[in-house]
């Protein structure tokens, strides 16, 4: 996959997300990156269930030495539409390669208005630390529009 031709993609808010995945998925697209649609939705739901339910107490252990680094470096980067590519993810944030787009695009709609009503205190993001809810909407935004940067959609 070239992901040299990872398209600029700004979104701010869950519905941007929805909007951006249902003309990913009724249009069609071309991937530029490792991941389909269903993948990259089915990937954003774990991190935003994590984020509504809690890490693993080992991901919050090992990101705190890099907390000050990502927090203040990387954090601003990602709200800004610069997010490196190439990074690796845990292992359980990884999606099947064997998913269904449009499955995948429903569910993830499901876990945004989860996490729309959710009113408890939001856990932590091993690397980031506690954020504002605000800061963790446009976190999820961000970090969406991170990954269907690398579907381009199909010429008509």
């Amino acid at each position: 996959m070239n992901s040299d031709l990872r398209r600029e993609l700004l979104l701010q808010t869950s519905a941007d997300v929805n909007a951006e995945c249902d003309r990913l998925l009724n249009v069609g697209y071309v991937r530029h990156g490792n991941w389909t649609l269903g993948q990259i939705c089915r990937h954003l739901r774990l991190t935003i269930d994590a984020n509504v339910d809690g890490y693993p107490w080992w991901m919050t252990f090992l990101g705190f030495p890099l907390r000050p680094f990502l927090s203040r470096i990387m954090l601003p980067r990602l709200l800004q539409g610069r997010s490196p590519s190439g990074v690796k993810t845990a292992g359980r944030f990884v999606p099947a390669a064997d998913l269904d787009d449009a499955s995948e695009v429903a569910a993830l709609k499901r876990c945004f208005e989860r996490y729309e009503r959710h009113r408890d205190r939001l856990h932590p993001h091993p690397g980031f630390g506690a954020l504002t809810p605000e800061t963790f909407d446009r976190f999820h935004a961000a970090h969406a529009a991170h990954h269907l940067s690398f579907l381009e959609v199909k010429p008509s």
